[in-house]
């Protein structure tokens, strides 16, 4: 199992002056320290009027200059928001080429499907969304691989034209596609993709049910969208390794974990009652639609019960501007299995959980709510102290 930073560029309010500069500043220094931790891939998203939660709006920007910063993590675009309303595809496989060249050939490139808010925001039709997704992976290929191309389909048209400049890495760079329910993780498997799935407080048994729809999409996989097939599993989910449980409570991670899965709902209009469900039955078959998100107001109950499951009610505690203590919050994520929040030896346990349903990239969110820089930094350097090594050397073990 390899190591990732999933990076959302994030701060919870309170702010301090110049916080957007600041932000952008410890970000790059963030993936810097990643860089000599030994971290394999930056993962930077992509999402739009998302103040607070996500100041990604321009990741193609972003990873360029922490390619310009960095000598071996590779720069990891997922995801590109693959409706052609907000992202014109001969352009997403241009910018893409251009970055693979300025960071000497480390590009990763995902796509996602988006929702919600970003939906309404580009005016993107819902229906078509998904298949916008799985045809952007094809004209991308073609226009890497193929000297011109004359494209037209029901959604996107344009007249013979090169794409310039072609990517340096060859034949091209590795696809992979972001998931969150069972017909996406097996739709990358079919396409030949790989899967980049998120946890989000529910269990670690549950990924791995979405894992295994993954590996049924690779056995279907009979024409893969890319030159090569990318058949990796990556995983992510909230980090924070700090030196000892105190420090990792004094840095507010498990208080910054709630406040993510919070703030989430509200800002792409997504019903809290989905991500309240996944948490509570691991899968839960009957969420509504994505196109929920576009209508009406959420009516999620914030009803505590007297046997309310401890996450949740911490959860509702916070939507109800009600105090939640950094203690608090951490005696209760730290009994969860997704969640890796500790000092080295307490997340190297949880970490083996994620190996054992067959994670094959860690992808940490390590910038997340109210935890400072310093700790972010440290918790990074800390990885790469104490866990990278042990899982590198377990990898190859395996591979022995």
């Amino acid at each position: 199992m390899k190591f990732d930073i999933f990076c959302e560029i994030q701060r919870a309010k309170p702010w301090g002056p110049d916080h957007e500069a600041t932000l952008f500043r410890e970000t790059i220094d963030e993936a810097v320290a990643a860089d000599k931790a030994g971290f394999d891939t930056w993962w930077q998203v992509e999402h739009h009027a998302a103040e607070e939660f996500s100041y990604s709006s321009a990741p193609a920007l972003v990873l360029t200059a922490i390619a310009a910063r960095t000598k071996k993590i590779h720069v990891g675009h997922a995801g590109v928001l693959a409706p052609f309303r907000i992202n014109n595809p001969y352009q997403v496989a241009e910018r893409a080429a251009t970055l693979d060249i300025l960071s000497g050939g480390r590009l990763e490139l995902g796509l996602a499907k988006s929702g919600g808010k970003e939906w309404e925001t580009f005016g993107v039709n819902p229906e078509t969304a998904r298949d916008q997704v799985r045809e952007a992976f094809t004209i991308i290929s073609r226009f890497w691989s193929e000297r011109s191309l004359n494209y037209k389909s029901a959604d996107f048209t344009i007249p013979e034209r090169e794409c310039v400049p072609k990517p340096l890495q060859q034949p091209q760079p590795r696809f992979w596609q972001t998931c969150g329910s069972p017909e996406s993780f097996y739709m990358a498997g079919e396409l030949g993709v790989g899967a980049l799935g998120t946890t989000l407080l529910s269990p670690v048994p549950f990924m791995g049910q979405m894992l295994d729809h993954y590996r049924r999409g690779l056995k279907d996989c009979k024409q893969p969208v890319g030159k090569v097939v990318n058949a990796e599993k990556g995983v992510f989910t909230f980090v924070h390794v700090a030196e000892s449980r105190k420090e990792a409570i004094r840095a507010r991670a498990a208080w910054s974990a709630l406040w993510y899965v919070n703030a989430a709902p509200i800002v792409f209009k997504v019903p809290r009652a989905v991500w309240y469900d996944v948490i509570k039955s691991g899968l839960h078959p009957n969420a509504p639609r994505d196109t929920a998100a576009l209508t009406g107001d959420d009516k999620t109950s914030l009803d505590i019960a007297p046997d309310e499951i401890p996450v949740l009610r911490l959860l509702k505690m916070m939507a109800k501007g009600m105090v939640v203590s950094a203690e608090e919050a951490h005696e209760v994520l730290e009994q969860l299995d997704s969640v890796i929040v500790g000092d080295p030896d307490h997340c190297r346990k949880k970490f083996e959980a994620y190996e054992a349903i067959g994670t094959d990239r860690m992808m940490c969110l390590t910038q997340f709510g109210q935890i400072p820089h310093s700790a972010v930094v440290r918790g990074i350097e800390l990885t790469g102290e104490h866990l990278i090594p042990y899982f590198s050397k377990r990898r190859r073990a395996a591979a022995e």
